[in-house]
């Protein structure tokens, strides 16, 4: 096929997987994907290859896709079939991350044309903290654990399969309302994927589904030719698990040559008894994620750029944890970590594309209680600065890297849960100084209407994001709580309870600068 064609092809898969995006989004009930959409949508051929990929959120680019081929290793699906899962042993990221997939089968067809599917952040999935994003040595304290069984058998949910889905969590009807809309989205992209495959035939359709693997394959061994041959190693460190473990290494050799690139993260930290574990997957999508970012034209995300790749992760440490290492902020902070010791190492390869360390947390908060007589549960991450670059300064008050989310609205957050938002700002002077400064960082001050317990998870509390070429680092972040009119200063990851009027400020990291200061006459 030839260029063109394939461009078009790929925008029509796309727009399908982009379309049941929109669905689920407008659908959903909790604001924590109706608002700060977090959430990704994609198609996968018959043999459960990724074929298109919405641009959602980045983590779920390389995961999402192990997960499929759990359920269908598992579970024998059929016409009007839904399978669920969570388990991050299974190609799942986090507990919260709760996965469908769908068959696509065409009138009379005995076997699936391809499949649909969607992963989506629950607020609550039960565990021993709301907002199940606990300070946990083990997953069963984060919550209920899914392998892939039938949520729907041939187009009549399982009741009991959802009752005891519902039986786990603290706020059943929001979650009840989440998984309803991820339904919906499966059964619009599955009829797009038919209506296509109706009017321009399944034999194309296959074609074109073939023929994208292969040209995003192709412009992956483009991008790694167009690198210089050789070996690059960085290493970078996590603050700590929460449970006394600090500075634990994340460390990566990065060997390029003939198209192909070589991932070696031997050297890297055990896994800890904190969350901070990351599975497999979490992993690989960093790795598809930092090489896609490095392309000087847009690879269609399908299966085939992963393809040149070859990531190796020693089982057993922190960047592939083996069970039943507790995961949860594996999924949204050790991930940032492994895109910053990537671009790290790659920044020697190409250094006119290699931008400073950007905040490297997510800034997780999540929050849950009893107000007005009914349960609450609320998850959020809050924004920071990007590194600055070779070109121009960092972003502020950004998402930057492995979360693409939005920011929550003040007034859908005010509106849903017994909160105050007292201040919301740019942390001004937070990137770091150089020729091109880091982005700054945010201050978030949240005010408790009704008592709650509170969890953060957090990084670059301890070690800063690293500046490039001379540029300084960028601030790290800072956590309180303010109780009584007396603020007391936050570990970066802790279990806590508010009374009615405490107020907890985040203030996040700014990303570094790049270059050095050029000084003035």
């Amino acid at each position: 096929m030839d260029p063109l064609a394939l461009e078009i092809a790929h925008h029509r898969l796309a727009a399908i997987a982009e379309e049941m995006g929109v669905v689920l989004g407008r659908t959903a009930l909790s604001p924590n994907i109706k608002e700060r959409r977090d959430y990704s949508c994609a198609l996968f051929d018959a043999g459960g290859d990724l074929v298109a990929h919405a641009a959602h959120i980045p983590v779920h680019l390389g995961s999402t896709p192990l997960a499929v081929r759990a359920a269908l290793a598992r579970v024998s699906m059929g016409p009007g079939d839904v399978v669920i899962l969570n388990d991050p042993f299974a190609g799942g990221t986090h507990l919260p991350d709760v996965t469908v997939v769908a068959p696509v089968f065409l009138p009379g067809a005995r076997r699936a044309l391809g499949y649909v599917a969607n992963r989506a952040h629950h607020s609550d999935i039960g565990g021993m903290a709301p907002g199940s994003m606990p300070l946990a040595t083990e997953i069963f304290q984060e919550g209920f654990r899914l392998p892939p069984v039938r949520l729907v058998v041939s187009g009549q949910v399982v009741r009991d399969v959802l009752a005891l889905f519902l039986a786990n969590t603290r706020v059943p009807r929001e979650r009840e309302g989440d998984l309803m809309a991820q339904w919906a989205a499966l059964r619009v992209g599955a009829d797009r994927l038919s209506t296509l495959t109706a009017r321009l035939g399944k034999e194309r359709v296959v074609r074109e589904m073939v023929a994208l693997q292969s040209y995003s394959r192709a412009l992956m061994r483009a991008t790694l030719d167009a690198l210089p041959s050789g070996t690059y190693r960085a290493i970078d460190v996590l603050d700590d698990d929460g449970f006394g473990a600090a500075r634990l290494r994340i460390a990566v050799t990065v060997t390029i040559g003939r198209g192909r690139a070589r991932i070696d993260f031997r050297g890297t930290a055990p896994q800890s008894k904190g969350p901070v574990n990351a599975n497999l997957a979490v992993t690989r999508s960093c790795v598809l994620y930092v090489f896609t970012a490095l392309a000087t034209e847009q690879i269609p995300p399908n299966e085939g750029l992963a393809k040149p790749l070859q990531v190796i992760a020693p089982e057993g440490s922190l960047v592939n944890a083996r069970f039943p290492a507790a995961v949860a902020a594996g999924n949204v902070e050790t991930s940032q970590r492994i895109v910053d010791v990537l671009l790290r190492a790659l920044a020697s390869a190409a250094p006119e594309r290699i931008p400073a360390a950007s905040a490297g947390s997510m800034n997780n908060v999540a929050v849950g209680g009893i107000a007005t007589g009914a349960a609450f549960a609320y998850y959020e991450t809050i924004a920071g600065g990007a590194g600055g670059g070779p070109e121009r300064p960092g972003a502020s008050a950004i998402h930057t890297h492995m979360t693409n989310t939005m920011n929550t609205p003040i007034e859908a957050l005010e509106a849903y849960y017994p909160l105050r938002v007292q201040r919301y700002a740019v942390r001004r002077g937070s990137g770091g100084r150089g020729r091109h400064r880091g982005g700054d960082g945010v201050v978030r001050e949240l005010e408790f209407l009704a008592p709650a317990q509170v969890t953060l998870l957090a990084e670059r509390r301890r070690v800063a994001p690293y500046g490039l070429r001379g540029g300084s680092p960028g601030s790290p972040g800072e956590d309180w709580v303010v109780h009584a009119g007396r603020a007391r200063r936050l570990p970066a990851k802790t279990t806590f309870t508010v009374e009615a009027g405490d107020r907890l400020r985040v203030a996040t990291p700014g990303g570094g600068g790049y270059g050095p200061v050029r000084r003035r006459r």
